[in-house]
């Protein structure tokens, strides 16, 4: 059987409101069973953002019958962080402390860190981070550089800068930072828009004797790029090559991308031109930064051009590629075009990311086009993914609005029969027409779907 199949039939599951291990049994039990298949079906639940309990208990279920890998671990993991299930992500940890601590690694801290430090306050990430420390040593497992990066990570990607200083600084008392940690923090600062705290730490860490890598001068370009200081980029360009730094793929789709945003589509091009002739093969990243340069120069004929070129040279689409266009196209008010792109899209069977649905769901419903909403909704659970629940947000209150409140309600009941708690959005949005319609045998599933969810589920994220 088929992965997306076999994912598509677990996520389609009630669980935790009925047993999933039957079903299991069914589709993952041995021969059939393997670690690429494991690997692969968990893989799919996390795409298709369903209820990362369903993942949980496929990996309990695997340990049955296989010794678990790291991929596998780490997506299950990954799954229950995002839904912030904390409680049982420590169990998983515990589990592996006790039964295998080679799971044990820095990107299991990364994972289940950077949903902390994104829900929780620093003293509580800080206090978690201490105890996930026990847990490594009660597995005889080092605890140095590489997981305080973890942590450096983790507040990073939340913008968190003075706290992600302070850690840097405490960390010297236990080890010597390594240019990673440099790294960890010039993209945090890259990332918050302060290009000048970034420069200064940089310049803090040469005096210190850390030699910069390709990575360090990436984020350099990348923080003047973003700035509009284009001119700036290239200038970090040629101190990177005097230091006979060679640059990268990356390093061109960065600058190609800041010619775009000073709408220089011409430099963007020359760009490409350049890399060509350094023998570096340009990437579906490279043709999406300059697709995103013409776009921003309003070249949209030219846009188009590229899109087609992309796929006649094999490079093909990607979701970056669609939301790039769907954002430019709804911004030039060029609506029937978004319908046409999105009409090729599903030709082509391509499963956008959530943040294209939730674009798409969001243009249908302005657009007072809820069918179409309804349509894309349909196409993504067919395909066995859960929508995101801002996308049902956007579709029960465009639907209940046209007066489609039983299209809402099967949407609704559709979330909840996949073990998903919808957002407390909907279900006000939805609970309101009913009332208004005095649909009371409605009113009480609604109710009581919600709260049978409540106890066991966080919210649909």
């Amino acid at each position: 059987m088929a992965v997306e199949r076999i994912a598509k039939l677990i996520n389609e599951h009630p669980f935790p409101a009925r047993p999933l291990v039957p079903l299991l049994r069914q589709l993952l039990r041995p021969p059939l069973l393997s670690g690429e298949l494991l690997d692969s079906v968990l893989s799919r639940l996390l795409a298709a953002h369903g209820n990362g309990l369903k993942a949980l208990e496929v990996f309990r279920f695997s340990l049955r019958h296989l010794p678990p890998s790291s991929s596998s671990f780490h997506t299950t993991l990954h799954a229950l962080a995002r839904m912030r299930a904390f409680g049982e992500s420590w169990e998983l940890l515990q589990h592996a402390r006790d039964r295998y601590p080679s799971l044990l690694t820095p990107k299991a801290l990364v994972l289940l860190l950077s949903k902390l430090a994104k829900f929780r306050s620093f003293d509580e990430t800080v206090r978690s981070f201490e105890e996930l420390e026990k847990i490594w040593m009660g597995a005889g497992k080092e605890f140095g550089v590489h997981e305080f990066n973890a942590l450096l990570r983790a507040l990073c990607s939340q913008k968190r800068m003075a706290e992600a200083k302070a850690v840097f600084h405490k960390m010297h008392a236990r080890c010597s930072a390594n240019v990673r940690t440099m790294n960890i923090l010039l993209l945090g600062f890259k990332d918050s828009g302060n290009v000048m705290a970034m420069e200064l730490f940089y310049h803090e860490m040469v005096v210190r004797g850390f030699e910069p890598n390709v990575a360090s001068y990436n984020i350099r370009i990348d923080a003047y790029c973003k700035k509009g200081r284009f001119s700036d980029a290239m200038e970090v360009l040629e101190e990177m090559e005097m230091k006979h730094c060679v640059p990268t793929v990356e390093t061109f789709t960065t600058l190609i991308h800041g010619a775009g945003v000073v709408r220089n589509s011409v430099r963007a091009h020359e760009l490409l031109d350049e890399m060509l002739r350094r023998g570096l093969s340009p990437d579906v990243a490279v043709y999406n930064a300059l697709l995103s340069s013409f776009l921003r120069c309003r070249d949209l004929n030219s846009a188009m051009q590229l899109m087609c070129e992309m796929e006649e040279k094999g490079i093909g689409l990607d979701d970056v590629s669609y939301y790039t266009m769907f954002c430019a196209l709804k911004r030039f008010g060029e609506i029937d075009k978004v319908y046409n792109l999105y009409g090729k899209m599903v030709d082509r069977n391509f499963v956008p990311k959530m943040r294209t649905v939730v674009l798409l769901m969001n243009c249908f419903c302005e657009d007072s086009r809820p069918e179409m909403g309804l349509k894309l909704w349909e196409y993504m659970v067919d395909k066995g993914f859960c929508p995101h629940g801002h996308a049902l947000d956007l579709l029960v209150t465009s639907m209940c609005c046209k007066g489609r409140v039983e299209d809402a309600y099967k949407c609704f009941k559709q979330l909840t029969e996949r073990g998903r708690c919808p957002p407390e959005r909907s279900f006000r949005v939805l609970e309101g027409f009913l009332v208004r319609r005095k649909d009371t045998e409605k009113i009480e599933e609604l109710c009581k779907m919600m709260k049978g969810l409540q106890s066991l589920v966080p919210q649909s994220c």
